[in-house]
Parts: structure tokens; C-alpha cells; sequence
């Protein structure tokens, strides 16, 4: 049977982990982590390519996201890490029983998420969130990203849907969802519609089976849900992100930087962190553009992505890529475009016609006689030089004085040897 999965469960492939060193991790509750925690990694300090590619510096003058909750239905959050501290919201657990936060993650997946969408810019870290001044609402339904024996774990969609309903009755007017599976779970399809119903804009990572072909992805596929596929850093479809008529939009998602639990970066690849830059600029526009609805929010975003090589609204790129600056500062209209007005041809001045004809016919005449006159001085002057002198001759040829004998010129041997022979070396 179909199972619903975590996208980077999937093929959330981390590259090269980088060598632990950062503040502790905060405890999560006890009991709370299946396995062991995901250790705390190194501080990068390097601008990573996609944060070049957005350039966020020219929006945020326009926008930093305030005002707006976006929630991350995922692992949950480490509200502890330094460019997250002091945005994180207590959120809520549904994965395990009790009355647990959400604020807390033991595999750094919701983490990172939360970090693309609202990381703080930090003295000497190029890395830096969508939408700094935004909120993060943390709704954790899972721990694991993968089994023991490396497997997708699964999902409970219900908890999956409960999930949703709770971002949307606690403030969240964007709702990321870094997951995707191939089955249409009712608990999940009627969690989206009761979000949308209460203006929410929802975003969903299209998936990482693109090797399997196409295939149906929810909850990217439900109506009015904006589907993010993965771009690489040369500008092309990742080879893992799916196609389909629910990829609206691409951003980057492979080798993307962000935030792990307890501190410090590590590299990620796959549609689930792709998803979250699509979610920060839709908090940018929500924040910008107060008074626009959810599908306004996301009409606005795929107008203003940019050219991407599949063209546009096709099955793989969808509108194009992301981009933010314009998203918040072009202004759009809603109006039908003018329609330009039908040629109308002149009616036929025949008076003016037979005039040109006349002025036409006149100059044709005028040049032909000028052709002539200068044809004629030509003539006269060539027999105004050679009479007089035919005549002095009697009209006998002239004979050429002879020239003095030219010195001869030696062949060319057949070849020419321009270097001193070796010793011993003869002539053929």
C-alpha cells in the first residue's frame, strides 16, 4: 500500500558532515528522541550559493517577513540554535503523547526547514533566512528520517493532518510541508482545505522519485497548494525532483545550506529544502502585501518567478524559479491586457496615385537624357585628345621605345636547405 513519507526521508541526502563543534544541544524532553540526537556540527561561515542566487539583501529593505507565523509541520524546531533563538514559538508535538512543545528536534530536518525560512543574519555566517523577521510556528508529527536498515520511515497521516489543522487555528498563515507521498489521504486533503478555508497558504515539497517516473504527489497535487521542486546550482532541475502538473514553482534544493540542532550548518539536497525558500517569500509578500489573500499570495509568486530552461508552466519547472525582490516590489494588475486596434487602410487617392506616376516617369526621363549629355562629353573629349595627334602621325602607328634587358632569375631548386648538414649527412 501506498505510504505517506517525509520528502527528505526519501532522498534527503546530507553531504560530507561537517565535524561537531558548537554550544550543547538543549535537552529535548526525556524519552522524547527514538535514536541518538543529531550532533551538533560546525559553524559555516562561507555566503552558500543559494542566498547569492535570491539576493536577499535588495528585498529586505522592502520586506523581512514580520508580523507573519509560518509553520513547520516536520521534526520540529531547535528553538536553542543562535539564528533561530528568540523566533521559535512553543509549538506543539503530535508524534508523541503528552503535552510536549514542538520546540525542540532530535534529527535537525525541522531545524533546517525553520532556518531556510527565518534564520537571523549572524556576524561572520553568510547564511541567513528568507525572511528573518518572520515567526516559526513548530508542529513535530516525526523523529526519524530514516529507519535502522536505511528505509523511509513513514507517516501517520492522520497525525500528518492533525498537524495542519493546529498551525492553521494557532496564527499560521503559511504552513510549510516538507513531504510527500504518492497516496490522496483523506485526513490530509481535508487538513489542507480547513487551512485554505481560513486563509492560509499552504506549500509542499513536490518529491524525490523522479527516477521512478511520473507519478501523483500529495500534498503538492491538492488544489491551490503551491508545489516547489529542486533546483541545482547550475540552474537545472535536480535529477530526483519529480514532474508533474504540481510543480509550480522551483527553488534551490541541492547542496542548500542550513541550520542543524544544537548549533552550527551542514549541506542538505532534495524538494523538502526547496519548499521552505518558496514559504519565506511567501511570509515576505504576506508581510509587504497584508491585504492579499492566500491565492493572491501565490498567483503574485508565480508571476514573478523567472525564466527557468523547461519554459514556462511546464511539467518541470512549472512557473520558473522563485524570486523574492520581485514577488514584494512589482506591481501587478488583474486587468485584461488592451487590445490593440485594427489596421485600417486608407482609402485609394487615385489623383495622387497618377501624380507620382507622372513625378515617377519624369525623373526616369530626366536621368536618362543626363546619361546622355555626360556620355556625349566623354566622347568629344576622347576624340579632342586623339585627333590632333593622329594627324601630326599621318595616321601611322606609334611603336613603344624598347626596354633595356631585365636581369635573369634563377629557379628555384626543388629544395632549399636552410640548416648546416650533420656531419656524414649527403645531398640526394
Amino acid at each position: 500500500m501506498t505510504r505517506l513519507v517525509a520528502t527528505a526521508v526519501a532522498a534527503a541526502t546530507v553531504f560530507a558532515p561537517l565535524a561537531a563543534a558548537g554550544p550543547a544541544a538543549a535537552a529535548p524532553p526525556e524519552g522524547a528522541c527514538q535514536g541518538t540526537p543529531d550532533p551538533a556540527h560546525e559553524v559555516v561561515a562561507e555566503l552558500p550559493w543559494a542566498q547569492q542566487l535570491l539576493d536577499l539583501n535588495r528585498t529586505w529593505p522592502h520586506s523581512t517577513g514580520a508580523g507573519v507565523t509560518v509553520a513547520v509541520v516536520d521534526s520540529g524546531a531547535d528553538a536553542d540554535h543562535p539564528q533561530l533563538r528568540g523566533k521559535v514559538l512553543r509549538g506543539e508535538d503530535f508524534f508523541l503523547v503528552g503535552n510536549l512543545p514542538g520546540n525542540f528536534d532530535c534529527v535537525s530536518h525541522g531545524t533546517a526547514v525553520a532556518s531556510i525560512i527565518a534564520a537571523s543574519p549572524a556576524p561572520g555566517v553568510g547564511f541567513r533566512g528568507v525572511a528573518p523577521d518572520a515567526r516559526i510556528l513548530p508542529v513535530r508529527i516525526t523523529d526519524r528520517e530514516l529507519s535502522d536498515n536505511g528505509d523511509p520511515t513513514p507517516i501517520n497521516p492522520g497525525v500528518v493532518g492533525q498537524g495542519i489543522r493546529y498551525a492553521a487555528d494557532h496564527g499560521a498563515k503559511v504552513i510549510n510541508l516538507s513531504l510527500s507521498g504518492h497516496g490522496d489521504y483523506r485526513a490530509i486533503g481535508d487538513a489542507v482545505a480547513y487551512a485554505q478555508s481560513k486563509d492560509v497558504l499552504v506549500v509542499a515539497a513536490v518529491g524525490n522519485r523522479a527516477a521512478q517516473g511520473t507519478q501523483p504527489s500529495f500534498p503538492a497535487a491538492y488544489d491551490g497548494v503551491l508545489g516547489v521542486g529542486s533546483l541545482t546550482i547550475g540552474g537545472e532541475r535536480a535529477d530526483g525532483s519529480q514532474t508533474g502538473p504540481y510543480v509550480d514553482v522551483m527553488a534551490p534544493g541541492e547542496e542548500v545550506l542550513a541550520a542543524t540542532r544544537a548549533g552550527g550548518h551542514n549541506y542538505w539536497a532534495g524538494t523538502s529544502f526547496a519548499a521552505p525558500f518558496v514559504a519565506g517569500v511567501a511570509a515576505l509578500v504576506r508581510s509587504a502585501w497584508p491585504k492579499l489573500t492566500a491565492p493572491e499570495v501565490a498567483d503574485r509568486i508565480l508571476a514573478t518567478a523567472d525564466p527557468a530552461p523547461g519554459g514556462r508552466d511546464s511539467t518541470e519547472y512549472g512557473a520558473g524559479i522563485v524570486d523574492p525582490y520581485r514577488a514584494v516590489t512589482e506591481d501587478l494588475t488583474d486587468a485584461e491586457p488592451l487590445m490593440v486596434p485594427p489596421v485600417v487602410e486608407p482609402p485609394v487617392d487615385h489623383a495622387a496615385v497618377q501624380e507620382a506616376d507622372w513625378w515617377s516617369g519624369t525623373s526616369a526621363a530626366a536621368k536618362a537624357g543626363t546619361g546622355l549629355v555626360v556620355l556625349a562629353i566623354v566622347v568629344a573629349a576622347v576624340l579632342g585628345w586623339f585627333l590632333p595627334r593622329g594627324s601630326r602621325r599621318r595616321w601611322y602607328a606609334g611603336r613603344a621605345p624598347v626596354l633595356p634587358d631585365a636581369p635573369g632569375h634563377a629557379e628555384t631548386p626543388d629544395q632549399m636547405f636552410l640548416f648546416p648538414k650533420a656531419p656524414g649527412q649527403r645531398h640526394r
